[in-house]
């Protein structure tokens, strides 16, 4: 044991002696190294959080999220509804918990400070419990306090407690005004939890108004299974509830319920897909910097020749030497280490700034460097040190001892050493391909996106939400009123051309879906087609620049009252009524309307998109009298005269203040700002795959120029032969820059099939593009080619430099 300690020291030491004496090489070596563990780590970092790391619960294998199915439509995550919630705790048999929490609005609206929309949550009494998670200080609700009538509490998350309220001590059983109403806070939960969501204020979960209506799903329910049971057995439980559901109550005809473990529930599969195509990308990058740094290695062996052959001439085995040479490699893999956590750090800094605050990212999807993704760092150092060393040091060993002594390394390169170099710089160039032609495809996917529009005028927008909270705004009447007047007041700014309110943000969020009939129509109960809604105001076509196709508009009053008319798009008329021209006179019924009040088409419009540029399948849309569909959480969408849209921004809250001071006023942008945010993910994506192909493209280069390079030096006898023998110079540079561009088209046409193999995993992020785009093939393939002609300039100069009385004489 001391004997191999002792060789493993002395292996060091005379590793760090090697590579001090020939820095230049060991920073090379290291910078490409480093580059590729860095981004490997930046991105497992992220792949550690979405599919490794355990949610933060007690024994989360356990828990399971329940939801319900409808088969006319294929959905298959659907909200409970509150009834729904108490059968499934009364006649499931597998769980040994059911708690429900359903996301909420609360406007905090202490004396002394400004009004607040805060994100909370609604939850029973059991959730947290359930969850596993006990409050960092006080207590959590008891059983009696989600019932009716129980005194008002809350809890409130610890960024809260420290933001609003300065970490107070004296927090516990102060009373805080949420929604016009006080509140006795009982408990802090633990610092940056936020669940469900990004909540900061939990309240008790009580049967709220129509909690008897079936067909209100909202209900967010998380179970914990008995020991023992299974998933499937879950399913099989919740399956036969939901079939019992469905003989019993009209709202449950063609609905089913199924139960997903709740990561899968909180972290959709899309999402996965995601990450798991950047790491296969950085996975592509890390091979590539392993390639280069082996081909470096190949080339240094060449080099050492007759150092290795006089080691072993004084009696070093082989073995002896492949340890000395894999300790180099090692430490080089080592040093780099540190480097690649640096470039991870900034990776991830980076990536949390381009995700915006609009994406809500929840509190347990946190890519920083913990120490699982440090453990995974070094020890892909280690095997990437095995990994690019193994090769060079095993040619390197198998050398020829009496050939290497007589000709003193100067043009000993075996062919086989020569074929593995070349061999690696074509694998370099065909993953680099692949990477370059996913970057090409995402950057011609956002540009799509950029140029795409959505049909409605988004330039000179300017949005905002408000939240009327508490019993002054119980009657849906009142939430009208309030609304009614905040657009008259800001209709009547001067930079206001034209303003509408709903609970839509044209290309943010909102609306409502539902089920809708024609007057007429024959169709089985439960099989009703399915449209999203909206109530609004009666500008809204005006303001978002949309023309009436045919018909008109809400009239001003209309658009204050349950008038009975209603604007449908094209796709719902042809969906609804195939075989007329229009839709105009037809009468339609909302499923969801408690008053079953039938509503006249007094308008159609043309095809426009409300929530993304995305040019997807078209989606039946109608539009309702805002009172038909009245929100709390209301949005304003303002039309402005002239200038930028967010310059009217103060001006606006002064007349909502105005016309109630405890409204809170929040997400605030202009109409342009929405639509960008609507595809931050393809820009991100767009950069990412970016910054690999470049990283990519650049280590293929280095690896063009150092085999070159190599080969030159190690052909100079040759090249002097041929040019003593009548060969110019031009045919000398050729001669090099076309050995550069056969291992560029070899390596081309390999990465054009791979990319052609891969790139269709990712059809589904693309936008308006092709995954066998022919111009991203060919303008990737015509860049790689370039890069390494450029790449093989240099040492095709360096040969044509060679004086042949020199090189001849060197023999």
């Amino acid at each position: 044991m001391r004997r191999w300690a002792d060789h493993l020291f002395l292996d060091l030491r005379f590793a760090l002696r090697t590579l001090q004496k020939n820095r230049a090489f060991a920073a090379l070596t290291v910078a490409c190294l480093a580059l590729g563990i860095g981004v490997n780590s930046t991105i497992f970092s992220v792949v550690d959080t979405f599919a490794v790391r355990p949610l933060p619960f007690r024994a989360p294998d356990a828990l399971v999220a329940i939801a319900t199915t409808d088969r006319s439509t294929g959905q298959d995550n659907i909200a409970l509804s509150y009834p729904e919630l108490q059968d499934v705790i009364a006649r499931t048999r597998t769980f040994a918990d059911v708690a429900a929490s359903t996301g909420r609005s609360l406007a905090v609206s202490d004396a002394g400070t400004e009004p607040e929309r805060i994100l909370g949550a609604a939850v029973t009494a059991n959730l947290f419990p359930t969850l596993g998670i006990a409050p960092a200080r006080g207590r959590l609700f008891r059983a009696d306090e989600d019932a009716v009538g129980a005194p008002r509490v809350a809890l409130v998350s610890d960024g809260l407690w420290q933001r609003r309220y300065a970490g107070d001590p004296s927090i516990l059983g102060r009373t805080i005004t949420i929604n016009n109403a006080t509140y006795t806070v009982v408990g802090v939960m633990p610092p940056r939890f936020q669940y469900p969501g990004q909540a900061q204020i939990w309240i008790p979960l009580t049967p709220v108004e129509h909690a008897s209506v079936r067909g209100n799903r909202s209900i967010q329910t998380v179970a914990r299974l008995k020991p023992g049971a299974t998933l499937a057995q879950a399913r099989q439980d919740l399956a036969a509830v939901g079939a019992q559901l469905e003989t019993e109550y009209l709202d449950d005809l063609g609905r089913g319920m199924t139960a997903s473990t709740l990561r899968d529930a909180m972290i959709p599969s899309e999402m996965r897909m995601v990450v798991f195509t950047l790491m296969g990308a950085v996975s592509l990058v890390l091979l590539i910097a392993c390639a280069n740094v082996a081909n470096l290695l190949l080339s240094r062996a060449t080099i050492r020749r007759r150092e290795i052959a006089v080691r072993t001439a004084l009696g070093a085995g082989r073995a002896r030497i492949v340890r000395q040479l894999l300790t180099e490699s090692l430490v080089i893999a080592i040093v780099s280490a540190p480097l690649g956590v640096a470039i991870a750090y900034g990776g991830l800094t980076w990536l949390t700034a381009s995700v915006p605050p609009q994406a809500q990212t929840p509190y347990y999807l946190d890519w920083s460097l913990n120490p699982r993704v440090l453990v995974y760092t070094a020890a892909i150092a280690i095997v990437t040190g095995l990994l690019f060393g193994l090769a060079p040091a095993l040619q390197a060993a198998r050398a020829n001892v009496h050939d290497a002594l007589k000709d003193g390394g100067r043009t000993g390169a075996s062919s086989a050493r020569n074929r593995l170099r070349s061999a690696l710089v074509v694998a370099e160039i065909a993953l680099s391909l692949v990477l370059l032609v996913g970057a090409s495809l995402f950057m011609r996917s956002f540009v799509n996106l950029q140029d795409a529009r959505p049909g409605i005028e988004t330039e000179a927008l300017m949005t905002l939400r408000f939240y009327m909270g508490g019993d002054t705004y119980d009657p849906p009447d009142a939430i009208v009123r309030r609304v009614n007047d905040v657009v008259r007041r800001v209709e009547a700014l001067p930079a206001v051309r034209s303003a509408f309110a709903s609970n839509l943000v044209p290309l943010a969020a909102g609306g409502n879906f539902g089920r809708i009939v024609a007057d007429g129509m024959s169709v089985t109960p439960g099989q009703e087609p399915s449209v999203s809604y909206f109530g609004v105001t009666a500008h809204a076509m005006q303001t978002l620049g949309v023309t009436i196709a045919v018909g008109r508009n809400f009239t001003d009053d209309e658009g204050q009252r349950r008038s009975g008319v209603a604007i449908v798009n094209g796709t719902l008329a042809k969906r609804l009524w195939p075989n007329r021209p229009n839709a105009i006179g037809q009468r339609v019924r909302l499923l969801d309307d408690p008053q079953h009040e039938w509503l006249t088409v007094v308008g159609q419009v043309g095809e426009f998109r409300l929530f993304t540029s995305r040019d997807d399948r078209p989606v039946p849309y109608a539009f309702v009298p805002y009172p038909y569909d009245p929100f709390r959480n209301t949005g304003l969408t303002i039309r402005v005269a002239g200038g930028a849209p967010t310059a009217i921004t103060a001006a606006v809250r002064d007349e909502i203040h105005r016309s109630d001071p405890l409204l809170p006023i929040f997400q605030e942008q202009s109409g342009a700002e929405n639509r960008v945010n609507s595809f931050w993910q393809s820009r991100l994506m767009t950069w990412l795959f970016s910054i690999f192909g470049v990283i990519a493209l650049a280590l293929a280069s280095i690896g063009v120029y150092g085999v070159l390079s190599y080969a030159v030096a190690l052909r100079t006898q040759e090249i002097g032969v041929r040019m003593a023998l009548g060969a110019s110079r031009r045919d000398v540079f050729a001669m090099v820059l076309r050995d550069g561009a056969l291992l560029a088209a070899i390596g081309i046409g390999c990465g054009v099939a791979g990319a052609a193999a891969v790139t269709h995993l990712v059809t589904r992020l693309l936008y308006n593009v092709s995954a066998t785009d022919p111009i991203s093939f060919t303008a990737t393939s015509a860049c790689l080619l370039v890069v390494a002609l450029v790449a093989s300039f240099v040492p095709a100069r360096r040969a044509t430099g060679v004086d042949p009385m020199i090189a001849l004489r060197a023999d």
